[in-house]
């Protein structure tokens, strides 16, 4: 106190008083702001998000559900020789159409046929042992008639001529199964198909049994196999009773290219893989042009419809790590509602869970919606879906 009168005595009386004014004026100043600002002011909130809505509606839709697909020939074997040897000849060309019995390779015949004339000159002395046995028996029962011989002698002979046929039995069935060999130097076509490329050339030594010469399978008609979960095999069962094979249900694509011939089911597979709980449905494809070869991947097309189901636009569908949702909308904000996704159809999904008829989606402006969001609808669509007319023109 003594300190501040000290100080007020060394300014001079004239700046006092300004100096008070100023003070005061400050003072009013801090009192008013204190005044003006009750409490602390807050961040704004974000903006509306301005979006286009669509009511929820249910339609039919037309459209076609995609397997994918390998091509099989529905006939098709190895070519193996069944003897040894060397390939003497080829008389086709490779890739060429093939009739059943028609010539295709011939083996070095030489050592079959040596073996054949060997196995009939071993007949022959087995003929000639048999009718030596048989005189000797028939001359022995003559004898043994007036007791001139001993029964012993009798029986022996009587073994021996046994014994003797046998042997021409044994020596038949040599012959026979040498003469198969030799038949099977010339290698001719099991059926009608289409022969690939030869695995051996002239002079290839092959053997029994291991060395493959080709392959032919058939083409016309072909297989088509897929593969579908044990939940379709009622429907596919269905399918195949009433399978036609002049009707369109069934479609072959590759890429953007559609096979012209239709297909229908010929086979499903008697049991459920236990593993995957899949099953194997084969499908059979005219291929008058030759088309279609085993091997080949394409896409089957199943011809579906779905009655009274909810469709809406595919771009009002996000997807969060692997899940996917929509928007809900009412008057002023929106929610996000986890829904099970159908079968694309064109530009519009079929949702098969998470929404009702008479419900909002937003399907503008998704990209910047969070949980909660504020909206401002911009638009309002009618809700009819292009799905039915999208499927069709697919």
């Amino acid at each position: 106190m003594q300190t501040n009168n000290r100080l007020t005595n060394l300014i001079p009386q004239n700046m006092q008083s300004i100096i008070f004014k100023n003070i005061s004026l400050v003072s009013l100043v801090a009192i008013a702001a204190a005044c003006g600002n009750k409490g602390p002011a807050g961040p704004a909130g974000p903006p509306p998000v301005s979006v286009a809505v669509q009511e929820v509606k249910k339609g039919d839709a037309t459209y076609y559900a995609e397997y994918p697909a390998i091509v099989r020939a529905l006939n098709e074997v190895e070519l193996r020789p069944q003897v040894s040897g060397y390939i003497t000849a080829i008389h086709f060309r490779e890739g060429e159409r093939v009739k059943k019995g028609q010539k295709l390779y011939s083996i070095d015949p030489q050592q079959s046929e040596g073996a054949y004339q060997q196995a009939l000159a071993n007949l022959k002395v087995q003929e000639t042992n048999l009718l030596k046995a048989k005189q000797d028996v028939e001359r022995y029962r003559k004898l043994n008639e007036s007791d001139a011989i001993a029964k012993q002698q009798v029986d022996y002979a009587e073994a021996a001529y046994e014994a003797a046929q046998k042997q021409v039995d044994a020596a038949k069935a040599v012959v026979s199964s040498v003469q198969t060999n030799v038949r099977y130097t010339t290698i001719t076509a099991p059926f009608d198909g289409t022969i690939g490329i030869s695995a051996v050339r002239l002079g290839t030594s092959v053997s029994p049994g291991t060395t493959l010469l080709n392959t032919i399978s058939t083409d016309d008609p072909i297989g088509v196999d897929i593969t579908i979960d044990q939940k379709e095999i009622y429907h596919f069962t269905e399918l195949a009773q009433k399978s036609n094979p002049k009707d369109s249900v069934f479609r072959l694509a590759f890429g953007g290219d559609v096979y012209p011939y239709p297909g229908h089911i010929s086979v499903v597979d008697r049991a459920v893989d236990a593993q995957t709980g899949s099953l194997r449905v084969r499908l059979t494809f005219e291929n008058p042009e030759h088309r279609l070869r085993s091997g080949m991947s394409a896409t089957l097309r199943l011809l579906s419809k779905a009655d009274q189901a909810v469709i809406i636009p595919f771009k009002a569908v996000t997807e969060q790590l692997g899940e996917f949702f929509v928007y809900v909308a009412d008057s002023s904000k929106v929610t996000q509602r986890k829904v099970t996704l159908g079968t694309q159809v064109g530009r519009d999904i079929i949702i098969k869970q998470g929404l009702s008829t008479g419900e909002v989606i937003v399907t503008e402006g998704v990209q910047n919606l969070r949980e909660g969001s504020a909206i401002n609808i911009a638009q309002t669509n009618n809700g009819q879906s292009s799905g039915a007319s999208a499927a069709a023109r697919n």
